[in-house]
């Protein structure tokens, strides 16, 4: 009797000061499915454990399955289209939406896109793979393609892209499945090759690839900026409807030698979080990038320097996002992340919207 009343009297205190009472057996409310995130085949199943753990949060996982070679050759990777991983993740509510990348480059890729008869076989290929199990759609991620300075050429190879897309995406809407258009950034000195205006028109969601700014066959920097993701997503969100864009945060890093001209090798930011501790350096950021690295100075006596990202450095690009009003973020890639990032996601969600909410 005395628990009953002290409870009522709590809510009478809550009513008389305007608040309303909430039950005690009230749930806090699911968080917003804000995230889309790839899964690498070669790190298949501790991604798709991770996936699985973070359910609540990923709205669609891109499994990294399928390369193109041609129109009509689709090959899929180790493990490609594996059942168990397909229904498990549907199973969790996150819908499949497998990647398929080329390896054509552009002139061979500019004559394909060029030829009716032969974009036409390579739609009808990849239709093939969209159906071949239960996906919710493609996400088309080419990129050779793209590696070319002759602007004729490139300019081709932008036309023909836009009429792929079209084709690809009408087709794939027919079915009621997803059409997911990956691209670089597109600024002063990347990007060109991708009509942002169009493939935002005929695409879902036109995700952006915010890493590599230093890559592994340029000089040591960071994996991004803020003033580059101010750069990108200026051009991007006065072209593309900010409900459709994504931008995929790095959870990885580059290890490059000192003054040598050998190919960076690529860490995981848990990786790279373990080297630094196995060597003893000091974790230092970068401020004006918004990114951690450290050096160090390998057995034979070659010194190193590592560049990568985490939680705190994925924060401060999310709030870039955020004064853009660009919601949804993305992650390359499972598995390789720093395990606070999902918290620091959780922490700057924004409020469910129709726009922002994927389930």
């Amino acid at each position: 009797m005395k628990n009953a009343l002290t409870g009522l009297l709590a809510a009478a205190v809550l009513t008389l000061s305007g608040a309303a009472p909430v039950p005690p057996s009230a749930e806090p409310p699911a968080p917003a499915r804000t995230v889309s995130a790839w899964l690498p085949w070669w790190n298949i199943e501790a991604g798709y454990q991770d996936a699985l753990a973070h359910a609540d949060q990923l709205h669609t996982v891109s499994p990294f399955w399928y390369a193109t070679s041609g129109e009509s050759a689709v090959k899929g990777e180790t493990g490609a289209g594996d059942r168990r991983i397909v229904d498990g993740l549907r199973a969790k509510g996150i819908k499949v939406v497998p990647t398929v990348t080329e390896s054509l480059g552009a002139p061979a890729m500019a004559a394909l896109l060029h030829d009716p008869a032969r974009r036409a076989a390579h739609v009808e290929a990849l239709l093939d793979i969209a159906t071949s199990r239960r996906y919710d759609g493609l996400d088309l991620d080419y990129e050779r393609m793209t590696e070319t300075e002759d602007t004729v050429l490139r300019e081709q190879v932008r036309t023909g892209y836009n009429a792929l897309t079209t084709e690809l995406c009408a087709r794939l809407h027919a079915l009621a499945k997803q059409c997911v258009i990956t691209v670089l950034p597109r600024t002063r000195d990347s990007g060109q090759a991708f009509d942002y205006a169009h493939l935002g028109s005929v695409a879902d969601r036109l995700r952006i690839m915010g890493y590599n700014l230093h890559n592994a066959l340029q000089a040591p920097g960071p994996l991004s900026s803020l003033a580059w993701y101010e750069e990108f997503l200026a051009y991007a969100t006065a072209n593309v409807p900010r409900g459709k864009l994504e931008v995929a945060l790095p959870a990885y890093g580059w290890n490059w030698t000192v003054g040598s001209t050998a190919r960076a090798v690529h860490v995981t930011t848990r990786e790279a979080e373990a080297l630094r501790r196995a060597v003893g350096a000091q974790y230092t950021y970068d401020t004006a990038s918004g990114t951690p690295h450290f050096t160090y100075t390998d057995d034979e006596g070659e010194r190193h320097e590592v560049w990568y990202q985490d939680a705190r450095g994925s924060a401060a690009h999310l709030e870039v996002l955020a004064r853009f009003e660009v919601r949804a973020p993305g992650l390359w890639a499972l598995g390789f992340e720093d395990p606070a990032l999902w918290k620091t996601l959780a922490a700057q969600r924004p409020t469910r919207t129709a726009s922002t909410d994927f389930r």
